[in-house]
């Protein structure tokens, strides 16, 4: 699996939560080196900050799921718009959790994400 975001920090904490439950976490800060790692390890999962890309709520999950459609993919965020979880979702993600609510989530987000069903952190719905 890949685990993508640009605050090292971050990825240190979500990668040991994330080591429990897969062989292996492949960690990225940039989009460039995600689109390389999906291309060469061929994961079925990849947890990615929403921020990642830089513009746009949505253009990550977008420009994952044209390029990728296979990949399931999990959105990492701040923001708790419905409208940005939305157009997240519609833009082909499957998984929407706060960062905030990551150590609760993230493990629902990614059995839900690899059974086939759709998870949004419960503390974005208002």
């Amino acid at each position: 699996m890949i685990l993508a975001d640009r605050h090292p920090n971050l990825l240190e904490g979500i990668r040991g939560l994330l080591e429990t439950m897969f062989e292996s976490v492949v960690m990225v800060a940039d989009k460039r080196s995600l689109f390389e790692a999906v291309g060469r390890i061929k994961p079925d999962l990849a947890v990615v900050d929403l921020s990642l890309a830089g513009s746009g709520e949505a253009s990550i999950a977008r420009a994952i799921n044209d390029s990728y459609p296979e990949l399931k993919l999990i959105i990492l965020s701040v923001h708790d718009e419905p409208a940005a979880i939305d157009e997240v979702m519609s833009a082909g993600a499957l998984g929407f959790v706060l960062k905030r609510s990551v150590a609760i989530d993230l493990f629902k987000a990614v059995e839900s994400v690899q059974q086939g069903r759709t998870f949004v952190s419960a503390s974005t719905r208002k």
